[in-house]
């Protein structure tokens, strides 16, 4: 399909991973008309591409999307690449329209409606909903060219195994929790030094017994207690938004078990070598930036953001810009908002109010963002 072949579809779905194909699923059983954009080949594939080892943090129980139950042991943590078949599953077994390979370059008015645009291709709706997140364009501080061009550098979005490594010591920079995994990891076959301070840990252990008898309650806590409609989830929305996430499955005990060599944040580079706060200069030949990602939204070209460049929505619904949505992004409803236990509430909602759109009910009133650029 060109620009040349626009055809209408009421809503578009731009991603489709899990926040994405929920809203899917809500539709299909209502019989709208959507298509689902997505970036890689075939739905999971953004699961695909993170490292080898990765297992998810909730177990199967909390897993499955709406209408498919995540199979197997309910107590187990899957792996990305059972969670990546299960997303590929979910949409042959439900028919969702899925369009592949479609890397979305923009988002524009169009009329009463929007055109999306993906290179020379495009396609026309009623209604859009940013399901991708704006959070992937790897972040590496900026003396990371400064590096000896003989150290092996990777982001965590590159990083797959030890493998890819050269052969010498390793620093992994960030000690968030693809930092602790990572470093545990590499720490077996290389001497690994761990630059970074957490944010926190789980005051539980990770595991059988954790998603047993504490994991329920941080779910209910995540979905029902921290969220827009509580007066202690409003208050925590900011502050969980800038705050790395605590230390789940491996903590700075089993780091330091394990011979991992903790060591203060990087300052800086200094003849081609790593820097830390504390002066010392570390001789690694390979460096793991596990520093996140930038936001951007450069690409959704609508008025639907705040000066500090977050969407201005009401659980999803973007006010100010009626026939705009998102789902899937952190603390959008609430604090499980962008986790699997979270999207499918969202999706349900989200649902709801494009029916009612499209039935010409009254629609959110428009969000009026707080002293801290929040949605309230």
């Amino acid at each position: 399909m060109n620009a040349k072949q626009e055809s209408m579809v009421d809503t578009l779905i731009v991603g489709g991973g899990q926040a994405g194909l929920a809203l899917g699923y809500f539709l299909a059983k209502e019989g709208r008309d959507f298509l689902i954009l997505d970036q890689y080949g075939r739905p999971g594939e953004a699961w695909r591409q993170r490292w080898d080892s990765l297992r998810l943090f909730t177990p199967a129980k909390y897993d499955g999307l709406p209408g498919a139950p995540f199979p197997g042991d309910r107590l187990a943590f899957p792996s990305k690449d059972q969670m990546a078949d299960y997303l590929e599953d979910y949409v042959r077994r439900f028919d969702l329209p899925f369009v592949s390979d479609v890397r979305v370059d923009g988002i524009n008015r169009h009329g009463a409606g929007f055109t999306v645009t993906a290179g020379d291709r495009s396609w026309r709706s009623k209604n859009v909903v940013i399901a991708a997140g704006g959070h992937h364009l790897p972040k590496r501080p900026h003396f990371a060219g400064d590096l000896d061009p003989e150290i092996r550098q990777l982001h965590s979005a590159d990083y797959r195994n030890p493998g890819q490594l050269k052969d010498g010591p390793v620093l992994v920079v960030g000690l968030g929790n693809s930092g602790a995994e990572i470093a545990l990891e590499v720490g077996k076959s290389h001497a690994t030094e761990l630059a970074g301070r957490p944010s926190g840990e789980m005051p539980m252990r990770h595991g059988r017994t954790a998603a047993r008898f504490a994991l329920p309650v941080v779910r209910f806590l995540g979905l029902h207690v921290l969220n827009m409609n509580t007066p202690v989830g409003r208050k925590a929305a900011p502050a969980f938004k800038s705050m790395a996430a605590p230390l789940i499955r491996t903590k700075t005990k089993d780091l330091v078990a394990a011979g991992v060599h903790l060591v203060p944040r990087l300052a800086g580079v200094s003849q081609g070598r790593p820097v830390l706060e504390d002066g010392t200069r570390v001789e690694a030949l390979n460096v793991i930036w596990c520093t996140g990602y930038h936001e951007d939204y450069s690409w959704v070209n609508l008025p639907v953001f705040d000066s500090f460049g977050e969407p201005q929505q009401r659980r999803g619904v973007a006010g100010d810009v009626p026939g705009v949505y998102f789902i899937g992004q952190e603390f959008l409803f609430a604090a499980a908002s962008a986790t699997l236990p979270g999207v499918s509430r969202d999706a349900r909602y989200l649902a709801r109010r494009l029916a009612e759109q499209g039935s010409g009910l009254a629609g959110e009133p428009a969000v009026q963002p707080n002293a801290a650029g929040q949605a309230a």
